[in-house]
């Protein structure tokens, strides 16, 4: 039992280690704001004990001046002291307005300036972070907690300071009485202060243990009132399936949490029982020395002042140590959040990274496992990509093909080999630099909550593009069509997130991507699936234009549709993480491997285009040259 005592007053001990980290971040928060608040405390720390003091003096003066006639010379003490007590307690509303004031401005402050850093850590941490379930449980105890736990750590730190001060001239006030007194007051409010301690410490453990239930009634919420499961909500009829999931995981939650308070609860009020005993017996003490005739009525009002405001003071004081104990607990998750070092860092010595490939890209020996996993997406991979070549890889689903382009972005590092640039190895530039020289066109684009135009500026934020330079790269990509219809044109808010925006095809959302790759000057283009929500006539459109787009460049496509790889200067297919086959559309013909068999398989499963290849000669033979241009190109792509 004392083992497990030690324990926790190490485990106590070392958590309040955490306090002159909290008050740096306080400080750092603003430090003029933290200066006044620290003043304005002190002020209200001494005023409790003024006013008892004056209490003591009043009540003296009025006990002289009964039954001595009304004179201004009896009168003045009086009137004098009760003026004092008026301005002190004038003084102490003011105080409580600027104070409120000063504490909300504090508290918003540390709040910005919490969220500042929690920003800045999570644009700077490895992507790998995202796919660990600890993380983000840590990520959700740290957000979750971020709106309210600033104003709360600072009524708490400035709770005990004022309480300390206050207490300090308050035991001053009784040790004339006896110097036992303050250690009395002490003793009837420790009950109290472990009740606290004991509480927080298993409401902490409970909520760190609940923190994956927390996470799972957000991701139900999040289906019930996202938009982007809305349809399949209704089509499959998930409503009450998601809304019976959400109400049992919160049943159990709110049952543990009320749990917790009633016990809680229970505990407190032995508590206090204990310490109004104290108090009972210690106010008795005295009211029978001023029976015997040792204090006056003035001593008598004194000390059940001071001891009934120290006993509050002191319970307030050593619950706000249990809470700013407690708020270190949840802070303690923070610093750790805020502690946490990207491993994709750049070089003591970084390289100048080139403007354009002269060589091109080389993948040597590259072996990598995604966090966690115990496969290997990547085993002994090998791949060149020569420079401004248009490279098409392709290959099932799982084969490594987007792995690839997260290595050469350097989302991830592979725990083996080297990818080189021009014959230097990626980690030698720095991270910045390095993705400056890629554009990259996801699969699905990711279309933020901005106006057309600046939904392209995007791409290149550094460049201070014009709305001419915009609308060039729309043109160039085949969007300036659909922009120009949107309700304001470029200045349309796109995603009905607020009033006035407007939804766009996924197919659109693809042409105003390439429109972002246009504005981004990088030497490397990587394009993952970028047809994938294009019809098949407009990806004809989509390829002509990405070729232009793709003049002197290095390009990476991955894509699963062998009508845009066919066009490809090479071609790379991927199977289980390796390349298995390689060359352009006309040499993998004739090995007759697995390209060609998937392309017969893929041409010969379209009836559409066996029966158009049959008509073709036909067309040509009766159909103006618009007509056979526009088969030829259909044919070229298909």
């Amino acid at each position: 039992m004392i083992a497990n005592y030690n324990e926790k007053l190490r485990e106590f001990i070392s958590q309040l280690s955490y306090f002159p980290q909290t008050l740096a971040l306080i400080w750092s928060a603003n430090r003029r704001l933290t200066l006044v608040w620290a003043m304005l405390l002190v002020i209200q720390g001494l005023i409790p004990a003024g006013t008892v003091w004056l209490t003591r003096l009043l009540v003296n003066s009025l006990s002289a001046a009964i039954g001595a006639g009304v004179s201004i010379d009896n009168m003045r003490p009086v009137l004098v002291q009760a003026s004092l007590m008026g301005a002190t307690l004038a003084l102490t509303n003011i105080l409580q307005g600027i104070m409120t004031w000063v504490r909300t401005a504090q508290s918003e402050k540390t709040a910005d300036y919490l969220s500042e850093l929690i920003h800045g850590k999570l644009i700077s941490i490895d992507l790998s972070f995202y796919e660990m379930p600890e993380y983000l449980d840590r990520l959700h105890q740290v957000s979750n907690d971020l709106k309210n736990r600033p104003l709360t750590l600072l009524e708490n730190v400035g709770g005990l300071i004022q309480s300390s001060i206050t207490l300090l001239a308050m035991g001053a006030i009784l040790l004339p009485y006896g110097a036992w007194l303050p250690l009395l007051l002490v003793g009837s409010t420790l009950p109290a202060f472990f009740v606290l301690l004991r509480t927080n410490r298993r409401f902490h453990s409970w909520w760190l243990q609940s923190t994956p239930d927390h996470r799972w009634v957000d991701y139900y919420d999040a289906v019930l009132s996202g938009d982007i499961f809305a349809a399949e909500l209704r089509l499959f009829d998930l409503g009450a399936h998601f809304k019976q999931a959400y109400q049992q995981l919160r049943s159990v939650l709110r049952k543990e949490k009320l749990n917790l308070i009633k016990k809680q609860g229970i505990a407190r009020l032995w508590a206090s029982i204990f310490g109004l005993s104290v108090s009972g017996g210690a106010m008795a003490w005295m009211v029978w020395r001023a029976f015997l005739g040792q204090v006056t009525l003035g001593d008598l009002a004194l000390f059940y002042q001071v001891f009934n405001k120290g006993q509050h003071l002191l319970a307030s004081f050593l619950g706000n140590i249990g809470n700013v104990y407690t708020s270190t607990l949840f802070l303690g998750k923070l610093f750790e959040f805020l502690a946490l070092q990207p491993k994709i860092t750049d070089p003591k010595v970084p390289i100048t990274a080139p403007t354009r490939l002269k060589k091109g890209i080389c993948f040597r020996q590259i072996t990598f496992r995604y966090p966690g996993s115990k496969k290997a997406a990547l085993k002994n991979f090998n791949c060149s990509i020569p420079a401004g070549k248009i490279v098409a890889i392709v290959g099932t689903n799982g084969a490594g093909k987007t792995t690839l382009m997260k290595l050469l972005c350097r989302f991830y590092d592979p725990q083996a080999g080297s990818i080189e640039l021009d014959g230097h190895n990626l980690r030698n530039f720095r991270v910045v630099k390095l993705r400056r020289m890629i554009s990259a066109i996801f699969q699905f684009p990711l279309m933020h909550v901005a106006t057309a135009s600046e939904n392209i500026a995007i791409g290149d934020l550094q460049a201070e593009l014009s709305h001419r330079d915009i609308e060039t790269a729309a043109r160039k990509a085949g969007a300036h069509e659909f922009i120009d219809k949107l309700p304001d044109g470029y200045d349309t808010l796109l995603n009905k997130y607020f009033p006035k925006g407007v939804n766009i095809s996924g197919g659109e959302q693809q042409r105003l991507s390439l429109a972002r790759a246009y504005v981004k000057n990088s030497p490397i283009l990587i394009l993952d699936e970028p047809t994938s929500l294009i019809d098949s006539w407009g990806a004809i459109d989509w390829f002509e234009r990405f070729k232009k787009l793709a003049a002197g460049r290095t390009s990476i496509l991955i894509t699963h549709s062998l009508t845009i790889a066919k066009n490809a200067d090479l071609i790379y297919v991927m199977d289980s993480g390796k390349i298995v086959e390689s060359g352009t559309h006309a040499e993998l013909l004739s090995i007759s491997g697995r390209y060609a068999t998937s392309w017969y398989a893929q041409f010969n499963s379209n009836p559409e285009l066996i029966d158009f290849n049959k008509k073709r000669s036909r067309i040509k033979a009766k159909a103006p040259v618009n007509i056979i241009k526009t088969s030829d190109a259909l044919l070229k792509v298909s």
